[in-house]
């Protein structure tokens, strides 16, 4: 499987042009199977957007970036580029980054496999755990590739992807030694139910089966003014998810001015980054690997 990935993977890198001349930017397609719960296969490429620092030597760490899902249902309307500045943050402290576009959004389209029933009794579990096997397929894609340190990767994700990257660290990934949840969370919607998101007892209950099984450091970051789940959720989550043995830092970001603190992933990057690096270097990731 690994041989006829890696063939697909470098005619792609023929075809494409750095889009610009410090990163190198790349769309790969990675086959994946999943199920949605009325048992509907999909089995397709996912797009996987790629992007490395263009003058790195030797092996690079890898970063799996996960995108959220829409409380409007405009799937269609995802596009990878929509973290390429914050995706280059990542680049530029040495990083290799994948940007998964899963089953059912964007340009990899498909069936929604990632929905999970009723407002009032969600299957949050099923839901992830269908997210959780395309990470895994990226993470095992990424580990083979020969720029790419296998032993030395993070999940991060925001919003659904946040969550998912809390799914990661219970799943105790090879080669994904930490993760990062940015506004991690499920069932919001800040125009019809602001604050008050579909089954978070279920959510919470969740995050504490993950608890029990994840073994590595994660950090959770949400802002105050987060209109999908409001300011005491995540703490509550977070609670659970540590109190039932998960290991993790929080970190209350200050409200978004003029905007829902669920987009502080993409609007308010100079607070979340001092965050971010410090608790990548307190978990061996120098600030850069590069040849620079």
């Amino acid at each position: 499987m690994h041989h006829r990935l890696l063939a697909g993977f470098f005619l792609i890198w023929t075809l494409l042009t750095p889009a610009n001349a410090a990163t190198l930017e790349e769309v790969i397609d990675l086959p994946v199977t999943v199920r949605s719960r009325f048992g509907l296969e999909a089995r397709q490429n996912i797009k996987v957007a790629m992007l490395r620092d263009a003058s790195a030597t030797g092996q690079q760490p890898f970063l799996v970036l996960g995108h959220g899902r829409p409380a409007n249902g405009n799937f269609i309307g995802y596009k990878w580029q929509s973290y390429r500045k914050q995706a280059q943050h990542f680049v530029s402290r040495g990083f290799v980054v994948f940007i998964p576009l899963r089953v059912g959004y964007g340009e990899t389209g498909g069936i929604d496999v990632e929905e999970s029933g009723h407002c009032t009794s969600r299957d949050y579990e099923f839901s992830y755990a269908v997210g959780g096997i395309q990470t895994r397929a990226v993470v095992d894609f990424a580990r083979t590739l020969p720029f790419v340190a296998p032993e030395r990767g993070v999940v991060a994700g925001q919003s659904f992807g946040g969550t998912l990257a809390i799914e990661a660290a219970a799943k105790n990934l090879p080669g994904v030694v930490a993760t990062i949840n940015f506004a991690g969370g499920g069932g919001g919607n800040p125009e019809k139910s602001p604050e008050n998101p579909c089954s978070p007892h279920r959510l919470e209950g969740l995050f504490a089966d993950y608890g029990k099984t994840a073994r590595v450091p994660t950090l959770w970051l949400y802002s105050e003014n987060d209109r999908y789940w409001g300011k005491d959720l995540p703490h509550a989550w977070f609670a659970a998810f540590t109190g039932a043995g998960g290991k993790g830092e929080f970190v209350q970001l200050a409200a978004l001015s003029n905007a829902d603190g669920h987009l502080a992933f993409s609007r308010s990057m100079a607070e979340w980054i001092p965050h971010v690096d410090n608790f990548l270097r307190s978990n061996g990731f120098t600030e850069r690997t590069t040849g620079h």
